[in-house]
């Protein structure tokens, strides 16, 4: 695929980071806060755009993921089996409800009104945040899975489940009773990350392998002959290839076009629908453990974070960038069709 390389800037550094491994990073929908959650045990709220640590809450043990409920607070989940709301305007925190294992992500839907959260414990869980205090009246349901829960991602009423074992569960969120669809990952290895097209019409998987898998939910035979894989975040070195592990996937809120961030430090920007890569940005300090655009595309979070993925050795500190994004980058260049002689 035809690259171009960007110039050597990584972006402005954000002041007071975590000081251990950073397990998410997500803007909010409505301005250039961002919220980021660490194995520290802290979950912070920064003004991207000022360059501003907003409020920190710390929790008693590490913090496995984040999202935002609305601009000022967010939900996490927990290394102590625990699913919080954190408000930084009031400086409350609220305890929605436990699971039997560590809880490994959380993702709102703002359709449906709704916290999913995924646990190692095999189940997710619904929560109505509007509800009264105490998890018997915040809880929906409780819905078992194949195997623990990696990854999750939402797009409107839809939600996508990633379980070890490669287990890939669709829900309609308005109806849970059972998945809409029950797949398996195209990809051979452990999946890492899950991330729903903006579009609504499908998700893209990317596994410690180094691939990333194009999926789509349109099950007829026309809609499963687009799906594709291809590698990334590899290189060849004395003859033989060396894989990492493809961490995050970014979905660009305009033009749907990706990035995907790998424990090689690198942040690559592609083009799914022509299936090139517009981008590769310079080597960051060390592997990327999160990714996420704001709300307009203009700004990309980038986590340069070790995910021990070599196991426990020195490594660079944790570090924020956040980089202003150019439309060359992100936006998809036509198709050149050849000139009829």
């Amino acid at each position: 695929m035809a690259t171009t390389i960007h110039p050597p800037i990584q972006g402005k550094e954000l002041t007071d980071p975590p000081s251990d491994g950073i397990t998410n990073l997500r803007f909010s929908n409505h301005s250039d806060h961002l919220l980021v959650s660490s194995w520290d045990k802290s979950v912070r709220l920064y003004d991207a755009g000022e360059n501003v640590l907003r409020g920190v809450f710390n929790h008693g043990s590490a913090i496995l993921d984040c999202c935002f409920h609305d601009d000022s607070s967010g939900f996490t989940a927990g290394l102590d089996h625990t699913v919080r709301r954190d408000d930084f305007s009031s400086g409350k925190e609220d305890i929605l409800g436990r699971h039997d294992a560590p809880v490994r992500c959380v993702e709102y839907s703002y359709s449906a009104g709704q916290l999913i959260t995924g646990s190692w414990d095999r189940t997710i869980k619904c929560w109505d945040p509007r509800g009264g205090s105490g998890k018997d009246q915040m809880l929906i349901g409780t819905y078992s899975q194949p195997e623990r829960v990696y990854s999750l991602s939402v797009s409107g009423n839809r939600l996508v489940v990633a379980t070890a074992g490669r287990h890939i569960n669709v829900y309609d969120l308005r109806n849970m009773s059972k998945p809409e669809q029950q797949r398996e990952s195209s990809l051979k290895y452990q999946t890492r990350c899950v991330r729903c097209y903006p579009n609504g019409t499908g998700y893209a998987v990317g596994s410690i392998e180094g691939r990333v898998a194009m999926e789509f939910f349109d099950l007829s035979e026309a809609g499963q002959s687009k799906k594709y894989a291809f590698k990334c975040h590899r290189k060849s070195e004395d003859g033989r290839d060396i894989v990492y592990p493809v961490n995050a996937i970014a979905f660009h809120p305009i033009y749907g076009t990706f990035a995907t961030g790998g424990c090689d430090g690198l942040v690559n920007v592609w083009d799914g629908n022509n299936k090139k890569r517009l981008y590769q940005y310079s080597k960051y300090p060390t592997s990327i453990a999160a990714l996420s655009f704001n709300r307009d595309g203009r700004l990309l979070a980038v986590a340069s974070s070790y995910t021990f993925e070599g196991g426990d050795k020195p490594h660079e500190p944790d570090t924020i960038f956040v980089r202003n994004i150019h439309e060359a980058e992100v936006k998809p260049k036509p198709k050149v069709h050849p000139t009829p002689q």
